[in-house]
């Protein structure tokens, strides 16, 4: 039976136009995903996983139309690359979907998610080398008018009802999938103490820290700055409960103890122009926080009743509710208000360990 108009195949340049888009916005959203923990990004969660389905079905038209020239043709650079681009692709997909099904991998310090998001970040750099030599932009020829909205439409449509169904088929068959957080996360270790995963981002990994010479320096616009040694910030009785949700794929919820940031800058009295606290580690590693938002933060020396351990950031912590896991800064040994933000605490998270 002939299809009707509507569901024809786009134009080839209207297909890698889409392409363009959809990958530009899967990483948008992936990106942007990162820095969300908060209920209120679950959005951007839903965008993600909505845009990779499009993606995928994207990827089998383009596929499908290029199938001859890597089965008949002559092997050339630009035809490797394409396949090296599409293989990535599909990896990228394939372990977004594995995952949201409860599938695990052990990569020794990285699992599945971080598979998935490595491979986005590959598509990523090898789409940018292939525009050199196989973009055009779509022409409005190209496009069909109300057709091409028809079935861009069914497209999105499609993949919506996909991502609804395996919601439910994921409750249906009770898989390690149907018991995430809306970041995708899953709980190990709540209430345990310190029992709940160990990990570092990029290469930040210190050597022990030793309590007796540390000491926690808070400072910069500041009309007060003081200096604390481990005795008196252990000594600190203040508590919160909070959820701590790692871009790992892991979340786990416990009773922290220590030193509200917020008597913290009680003691040293900020400047009336102070906006930014920047925690910064003894790796020099470092992320702000909005003053505002930081006096519901915590500078942890317990969890759960039980002295941290070194691989969960003793001496000091801290415990940012509502942040992904990267931005509770370990090993804190300054807390600095400044009247702007650190720009360069974005490249520092990446370097701070191989220093």
């Amino acid at each position: 039976m002939e299809r009707p108009p509507w569901l024809a195949e786009p134009h080839p340049r209207v297909v890698d136009g889409a392409l363009l888009a959809g990958v530009a916005f899967v990483l948008a959203t992936g990106v942007v995903s990162l820095y969300s923990g908060r209920p209120s990004r679950a959005w951007v969660f839903v965008t993600h996983g909505l845009g990779g389905l499009v993606l995928a079905a994207l990827v089998a038209l383009k596929l499908r139309r290029v199938r001859r020239r890597v089965t008949g043709g002559a092997w050339t650079a630009v035809v490797a690359l394409s396949v090296l681009l599409a293989v990535a692709t599909v990896g990228a997909l394939a372990s977004g979907v594995a995952w949201v099904f409860g599938a695990s991998l052990d990569l020794g310090p990285w699992g599945l998610l971080n598979l998935h998001v490595g491979l986005g970040l590959a598509v990523a750099a090898l789409l940018v080398v292939h525009l050199r030599f196989r973009f055009r932009l779509p022409e409005r020829g190209d496009f069909e008018g109300r057709r091409s909205a028809l079935r861009f439409g069914a497209l999105v449509l499609a993949g919506a009802a996909v991502y609804r169904a395996q919601g439910v088929a994921n409750a249906a068959l009770e898989t390690a999938g149907s018991d995430r957080r809306f970041t995708g996360s899953r709980e190990e270790g709540s209430d345990d103490g310190n029992a709940f995963p160990v990990t570092s981002w990029v290469a930040d990994r210190p050597e022990p820290v030793d309590a007796d010479a540390w000491t926690l320096t808070v400072d910069g616009a500041v009309a007060a700055p003081a200096e604390f040694d481990y005795a008196t910030v252990a000594g600190g009785d203040d508590e919160t409960r909070a959820l701590l949700d790692c871009t790992s794929g892991w979340y786990s919820e416990h009773d922290w103890r220590g030193v509200a940031v917020a008597s913290l800058l009680e003691a040293v009295a900020p400047d009336d122009g102070a906006a930014w606290v920047s925690f910064r580690s003894v790796t020099g590693y470092r992320w702000s926080l909005p003053i505002e938002e930081v006096r519901e933060a915590l500078l942890a020396t317990h969890v759960d009743g039980e002295r941290l351990t070194h691989g969960h950031g003793f001496p000091l912590r801290l415990v940012a509710p509502g942040r992904r896991g990267f931005q509770w800064v370990k090993w804190v040994e300054e807390v600095r208000v400044t009247r702007r933000r650190d720009r360069g605490e974005r490249l520092a998270i990446f370097v701070s360990g191989f220093s």
